[in-house]
């Protein structure tokens, strides 16, 4: 009987690695040619007797309202040069970013296909950690400065936030801002639903990032995946004994939900823990609900989380 359930299980798994090699062939296929545009180039390399060329050009970049002084200040602060110089170190050639967005666009194009084709512009922004990269339809914005490396001496922010300050996390911060366009809000707006939201938005990352790891995906240290794979049926024993599940309590998205340095169960366990542990918990239900249900991707971005739940089949490891 074991050999059976065996042989079983082994082809399920060659047939699935089949499925996706497939897919992925397919994949690389389709034809994309992205433009890229180095904001962070022409604003610091331009005289600032032309500072209305650019304007014109990118007004989207210069909001109403504000005296060209603000502009014309940055464009000779030394400060900001000093950031400039960082910045051209780094990225002296866009090329390796521009390949990995080629790539993310294939995959968006796969699964959502009426997705345009965007350019790709660098800018150096305000170190805003929250709007490192933004989707916006027909364009990918890129703050550079915000990717120079997790060690780097500009950046005075805690371990958690600064440790995706990587190259790497390019792609997988593209594709938070992509899933906010496309993910349907729950209009419950209890504990389960927040997570399995966070939930759909890493299960994305599986589709249109299958080469990075899980850490990569979320943010996490590899050894902060270790930690929440052990003690997963820990933490989800004590959503369920807690009662939190269907609960309103604003409170629990930052104890759980949102980045921080270490989720919050009170308890000696939280020196240990990482942030976003529900956003993890909610991965694992959805990814549990679509191995256990024949429905599109579409359909799981529209479905409520109470469904996506009851249906999931989910059980947590011992």
């Amino acid at each position: 009987m074991k050999i059976y359930v065996y042989s079983i299980l082994l082809c399920w798994f060659f047939v699935s690695c089949g499925k996706k090699d497939r897919i992925e062939r397919e994949i690389r296929e389709i034809p994309v040619d992205i433009k890229v545009t180095r904001f962070d180039k022409i604003f610091f390399e331009t005289a600032p007797e032309d500072l209305g060329k650019i304007k014109k050009e990118f007004p989207y970049f210069f909001p109403a309202g504000n005296d060209d002084q603000i502009w014309l200040e940055k464009m000779s602060n030394s400060q900001w040069r000093e950031l400039y110089g960082e910045v051209q170190k780094k990225y002296s050639v866009i090329d390796p970013v521009k390949t990995d967005l080629t790539a993310l666009v294939q995959h968006l194009k796969y699964y959502f296909p009426k997705t345009k084709t965007p350019k790709l512009i660098t800018i150096i922004s305000e170190m805003d950690y929250t709007n490192k990269a933004i989707y916006a339809d027909s364009l990918v914005i890129v703050s550079l400065e915000m990717y120079l490396g997790k060690e780097h001496r500009f950046y005075e922010f805690p371990n958690y936030i600064k440790q995706n300050f990587e190259e790497k996390q390019i792609m997988a911060d593209v594709v938070s801002s992509f899933s906010k366009r496309k993910i349907t809000p729950d209009v419950s707006k209890n504990f389960l639903s927040r997570m399995v939201t966070a939930g759909k938005e890493l299960y994305l990352k599986d589709l249109l990032l299958p080469e990075y790891s899980d850490a990569d995906k979320i943010g996490y240290t590899p050894e902060q995946i270790k930690w929440c794979e052990e003690n997963e049926n820990y933490m989800w024993r004590y959503f369920i004994e807690k009662q939190m599940l269907y609960s309103d309590d604003q409170k629990l998205t930052s104890r759980f939900v949102g980045p921080a340095p270490f989720s919050k169960f009170y308890l000696e366990i939280d020196n240990e823990s990482p942030g976003q542990v529900g956003a993890w918990i909610g991965w694992q239900i959805v990814r549990s609900y679509m191995e256990n249900n024949e429905v599109s991707l579409q359909q799981l971005l529209e479905l409520n989380a109470k469904e996506i739940f009851e249906k999931s089949k989910y059980k947590p490891k011992k």
